[in-house]
């Protein structure tokens, strides 16, 4: 080595500074005139302390050391610290302690390692202090550890143990740049609503330290990218410090000195393993190919992986698409069909107890699905001959399909009650926190809640609401959500949906809570930096934004429901599963469907935002209530028979003259009684003749029938044939209709009704309801 370069100060711009060149020429031992200074002037003399005995600095000694000691005063020189005796005799004891180092060592500091300077520094303050020949105040440690930064460029931090690099970077940089960076960090976080308490403020302070030392720069617009690459593979950069790291680098973004970061193996792609590498490149090649979302690329990635490890174990022949057949594609079907959780997949650790089980119906379809848009996909693009039909081959078996239907995962009613009024008084010491309280603002929180709760959406379709997405409307004019001269009731709020799975951005109607629960949190919310949002490639502001970051799609399902779940009591599962985000929606949209003033599927179809009813029935499932009022209001019992009254006479039965031709039954017809034994058979019961059976009520005759003692009361249900249910069912003019066919026809008497010549009596049969008798208590 023949030359140092350390840093001098201008005096015209602290946070910049000017770096000189030493030279350094000579061997890197040291000479024999070296050695015998150092040991003429000692340890403590070496640290310039004004002892009896010890060589004053102008000494021929010190002339002697000058290669070694002018570099480590012009750096010592160089360092930020207070005015006061102890730190300007800390900054000399430091020198004294290289040069005594240089003594035991024989060797000048210039090449000593960085294990060599661990080796002087200790690993913690005491282990320094321990080391060293005099006693030595704490104080000199940083001074050391600063000495060696800037002439040897160590930065080992983390062999060190645990130090203030935050004091570390102010002797170094001085505490005006320092602090001026910190603040400027620290002002950028608190616009976007970092709260950060004291223990996290000093966490933060002391990453920024440790990155400007690392970068051996003050200055913020000298932390690029590349260096926060390079901070992130520093060995002093524990996974204590990365949260903080990644806060630092979005901050810097912001200000235009590097790129945003993005979150270290969030999007890593697992190799795919067990499959044969022909057939894996092929799956990649799809992959990269294809334009479906990433979330449904990934799925048809990992579901031709398991087809891939399928073929390595059944058909090892076959390594590319091109070389499947129609038998191949039966093969796969039957494979599928018979297929279990975990088998031809590449990780078993989370199946848990589900691992051997058939997989669900629904799940079959899946994969046959993602097979068929594989293969579909490699003919059209011409990557493989047409050699079988995907559609066909590789269709769901109807004995798979007959068993996948529209079954929403609905919550049962009180429990959803229980969880609404958990949402509506959810407060902070409900939901899991720590020293800094709840991660998210209390009004972000609830706005969330209630969003989930009253507006039938998706997770990720809440977590991508814009800012301003509530307007409020009266008569169909836009209002003012304060105004004052309409009634809270005819105010009218609507939701703006962005961009979603199935569609284009809509409006909905939403409850008022729920406005006014967003409008609170817009109040209080952060100005944000625009996020891009996923699905519509735009730069916008999301509502549900804090620190910068939009509120995770596992929010829900992670924190908010787990916590309202043990605020209302309700078990985290239920009948139909856990309770997740996504089955708020099929609750509500049930309970719109079931209202007692319903929405029609349409209306339900476009409130959801679904393209087609088909979607939409997946969510709306008629609640076993509705059906049974609605089965009722058929009327399928009153529609098909008829329940009258017969007067049962039981003298004529017991003494015998039933027998004799004496009518004993006497049917009720609301306007007369019918004695004719085989009612149930006369053509005209719906519209009498009026023949010899027939007993007119207001006659004297059916008033010493209904004055008989031993007279029983008793219903005989009667069955309608077409024409009477037709006439039932559409009024007066089918009765009209069926008296002009029965004008003709018999009557049980004999002659028909045109003989007789009596009017004809049309009316309904009577229809008396069953009612369950109670049975008398036991006394």
């Amino acid at each position: 080595m023949s030359a140092v370069t350390v840093p001098v100060s201008t005096g015209e711009e602290p946070r910049r500074r000017r770096w000189t060149s030493i030279d350094l020429s000579g061997t890197d031992t040291l000479n024999d005139e070296e050695r015998a200074a150092l040991r003429t002037i000692g340890p403590q003399g070496l640290r310039r302390n004004r002892s009896r005995g010890v060589p004053r600095r102008t000494a021929v000694s010190w002339r002697v050391l000058a290669r070694l000691v002018e570099p480590l005063d012009t750096a010592r020189a160089t360092l930020h610290h207070r005015d006061e005796v102890r730190y300007r005799r800390a900054a000399l004891h430091a020198v004294g302690l290289v040069l005594e180092h240089c003594a035991v060592d024989g060797r000048p500091w210039w090449t000593w390692s960085s294990d060599e300077w661990v080796g002087l520094l200790g690993q913690s303050a005491e282990a320094f202090c321990a080391g060293q020949s005099f006693p030595t105040e704490t104080t000199v440690r940083p001074f050391v550890v600063g000495l060696a930064y800037q002439l040897a460029g160590f930065e080992h931090f983390e062999q060190l143990g645990t130090f203030n690099r935050l004091h570390l970077a102010k002797l170094v940089f001085g505490e005006d740049a320092v602090e001026a960076s910190i603040t400027e960090v620290a002002a950028t976080l608190d616009t976007w609503g970092y709260r950060i308490p004291g223990l996290a403020r000093h966490r933060l302070r002391g990453v920024v330290a440790q990155a400007l030392l690392v970068n051996r720069s003050p200055l913020l617009c000298d932390l690029d990218t590349e260096a926060f690459i390079r901070l992130r593979a520093h060995p002093a950069t524990n996974d204590y410090q990365l949260p903080v790291l990644y806060a630092l680098q979005r901050a810097v973004a912001a200000l235009g000195h590097c790129e945003a970061p993005v979150r270290a193996g969030y999007n890593a792609v697992p190799v795919i393993e067990g499959a044969d590498p022909t057939w894996t490149a092929w799956v990649e090649r799809w992959h990269a190919t294809s334009t479906l979302t990433p979330k449904v690329r990934a799925i048809v990635r990992t579901i031709m992986a398991k087809a891939g490890r399928w073929l390595a174990a059944i058909q090892p022949e076959i390594t590319e698409p091109s070389q499947w057949t129609r038998a191949t594609c039966a093969a796969w079907v039957a494979a599928v069909d018979r297929m279990s959780v975990g088998d031809y997949v590449q990780r078993r650790d989370g199946l848990g107890a589900r691992e051997g089980k058939p997989i669900s119906p629904r799940t079959k379809a899946h994969i046959l699905m993602a097979t068929r848009t594989f293969f579909r996909d490699c003919q059209e693009w011409e990557w493989i001959a047409r050699r079988f039909d995907p559609t066909r081959a590789l269709a769901v078996p109807r004995s798979v399909g007959a068993l996948i239907t529209t079954d929403p995962r609905v919550i049962a009613d009180d429990l959803w009650a229980k969880l609404l009024w958990a949402g509506l008084n959810l407060e902070a010491v409900d939901l899991p926190g720590n020293s800094a309280d709840t991660y998210y603002p209390m009004e972000l929180i609830r706005a969330v809640t209630l969003t989930w709760l009253f507006a039938g959406l998706r997770s990720d379709e809440i977590t991508r609401l814009r800012l301003g997405c509530i307007r409020w409307q009266h008569d169909g004019h836009p209002i003012r959500p304060d105004a004052s001269d309409v009634l809270a009731q005819d105010v009218i709020c609507l939701l703006a949906v962005p961009v979603h799975k199935t569609g284009t951005a809509f409006t909905k109607p939403v409850d008022p809570l729920l406005g006014q629960a967003i409008e609170a949190w817009q109040r209080l919310r952060p100005s944000q930096p625009k996020t891009l949002d996923r699905k519509s490639a735009e730069e916008v502001d999301v509502l549900f934004c804090v620190r910068g970051q939009p509120v995770a799609r596992s929010y829900l399902n992670r924190t908010i429901i787990p916590a309202l779940c043990q605020k209302a009591g309700v078990p985290p599962n239920d009948v139909r599963g856990k309770i997740t985000s996504h089955r708020a929606r099929s609750t509500i949209a049930s309970q719109l469907y079931n209202a007692k003033e319903p929405m029609t599927l349409f209306e339900l179809q476009a409130w959801l935002g679904h393209r087609s009813p088909a979607s939409t029935q997946h969510y709306a499932k008629i609640s076993p209530a509705t059906l049974s009022k609605a089965y009722n209001d058929a009327g399928y019992f009153a529609r098909n028979l008829r329940t009258i009254e017969v007067l049962v006479d039981r003298d004529a039965v017991i003494t015998g003259r039933a027998g004799n031709g004496q009518p004993w039954q006497h049917y009720d017809l609301g306007h007369g009684y019918c004695s004719y034994s085989f009612f149930e058979q006369c053509p005209h019961r719906m519209a009498c003749a009026r023949c010899d059976f027939y007993v007119p009520k207001a006659s004297s005759r059916a008033q010493l029938l209904e004055g008989v003692e031993n007279l029983q009361r008793m219903l005989v249900t009667v069955p309608l044939t077409d024409d009477e249910r037709v006439a039932v069912d559409d009024g007066h003019t089918a009765l009209a209709a069926l008296v002009d066919r029965l004008h003709d026809v018999p009557s049980p008497a004999g002659p028909a009704p045109r003989t007789i010549g009596a009017a004809v009596t049309v009316t309904e049969l009577p229809n008396v309801r069953l009612r369950p008798t109670r049975r008398p208590k036991k006394t």
